[in-house]
């Protein structure tokens, strides 16, 4: 369900470019769910190779996504309140600002740009990494209340 959430909030905020609310739900949902929240992440990968084909564009989705797991996974479990909603925007946010980083050696691989190549794909990118990262602030007040709503739900189904 919540791979489905993801692909539905970028789908529905699409007209945006570069933001959505992806970042938010993966952040949050690896805060509360830890190792278990690789299911919804690679489910939300599956479903946009599947609605959106696999591509190109989707190679770079099989690690980008893991990336960002792998950061939230640093934040501890014992983060006091006042300052987790913070470390999980700057965590949501920085992700945005070098998504293009992250996605620029997979596409030099694929169309065989050297290493300059692979730098100016970055620079071009820039400014779409910039509202990136800063749409990933901005949404990411969601990510604590979105947390405290995961917790609440796992304690009722537990």
């Amino acid at each position: 369900m919540l791979g489905a959430l993801m692909y539905v909030s970028q789908l529905v905020l699409s007209a945006l470019p570069n933001i959505h609310l992806t970042g938010v739900i993966i952040v949050a949902t690896t805060f509360v769910y830890r190792f278990k929240a690789l299911y919804p992440i690679y489910v939300y990968i599956m479903i946009m190779g599947l609605f959106n084909g696999f591509a190109l564009w989707w190679i770079p989705y099989i690690y980008i996504w893991l990336f960002l797991w792998g950061i939230t996974m640093l934040i501890p479990k014992k983060t006091p309140n006042k300052l987790l909603p913070f470390v999980c925007m700057l965590v949501c946010s920085l992700h945005g600002f070098i998504y293009g980083t992250l996605y620029a050696p997979a596409h030099a691989l694929i169309y065989g740009l050297d290493f300059n190549g692979m730098l100016s794909y970055i620079a071009a990118g820039l400014p779409f990494d910039i509202i990136h990262g800063v749409s990933n602030l901005l949404c990411g007040i969601l990510i604590y209340p979105l947390i405290k709503i995961l917790e609440k739900c796992e304690k009722i189904t537990s």
